[in-house]
């Protein structure tokens, strides 16, 4: 099936790197014009560059903090500017947190859901006027597996998470009328450019292809998944091939969770 996405326009948060970048091709592949919001404007130049090779859409970069309210509103004004409505949302900004929890002083608590927490709900408020407006809207939230399934010295990452998953789930009931779809991916183990920081936190001593194979052996697929299956599954929900999908989380860890 031919995924297509003509004609939408789609705002992508942490998108120069990893999985938002993997995600921003795919859906610039599908037809999409794309804007990515990151913090270092050096990198997300060079990622639109790469989407302009893939692509004849627009491509708009905005160097902004999302864990401000005045970055948040900097990014979507700037893209709605440049592309006009947002159909699509993807809230994906964020980073591992994960230490054990009498470790963890207020502050990090807070800048933990500023970036994971608030700059999802600060940037689903700005979009959504619009698309209860026309009837369509997609709003997709990157979790992680631990948002279902925590395990020890997670916090604060799988509680921020937790509170992403309990916000699509009660989105998705709000504006299903309005035709906003509202769903998460659970994402578990992917290769991405965090695997060399993943590798020197865990093994430092092993090579990158060591450390993959010692992961991906521990999954019950036996690999680790790639960043382009999982913009695959991000693309089917933010399309109209997706169309009867809201309200879930999908885990995309190669069958790894313990809860579904």
């Amino acid at each position: 099936m031919d995924i297509r996405l003509d004609g939408r326009n789609a705002l992508i948060t942490g998108g120069s790197r990893g999985l938002g970048r993997a995600m921003a091709l795919r859906f610039a592949e599908s037809g999409a014009n794309v804007a990515i919001v990151a913090r270092r404007a050096e990198v997300l130049a060079e990622t639109r560059a790469e989407i302009e090779e893939v692509s004849s859409g627009k491509v708009v970069t905005s160097a902004a903090d999302v864990s401000t309210l005045e970055g948040v509103t900097s990014a979507f004004e700037q893209a709605s500017d440049a592309l006009g409505q947002i159909d699509i949302l993807v809230n994906n900004a964020g980073a591992s947190a994960a230490r054990p929890f009498e470790q963890i002083t207020d502050a990090e608590w807070q800048a933990d859901l500023d970036l994971k927490l608030f700059a999802a709900i600060r940037m689903i408020r700005l979009a959504v006027p619009g698309m209860k407006e026309r009837g369509w809207g997609r709003i997709i939230n990157i979790l992680n597996t631990g948002a279902k399934s925590p395990r020890a010295g997670s916090t604060p990452t799988t509680v921020s998470r937790a509170a992403g998953l309990s916000l699509t789930k009660s989105l998705s009931l709000e504006y299903a009328a309005d035709g906003i779809l509202v769903n998460a991916l659970c994402t578990g183990l992917i290769v991405t450019d965090q695997l060399a920081s993943m590798r020197d936190r865990n093994a430092p001593d092993n090579t990158l292809e060591e450390f993959q194979d010692f992961m991906g052996g521990r999954i019950p697929l036996g690999r680790m998944g790639t960043a382009e299956e999982y913009a695959n599954v991000a693309c089917l929900l933010a399309s109209d091939a997706g169309g009867y999908l809201t309200g879930t989380a999908i885990n995309i860890d190669g069958g790894s969770s313990p809860v579904t």
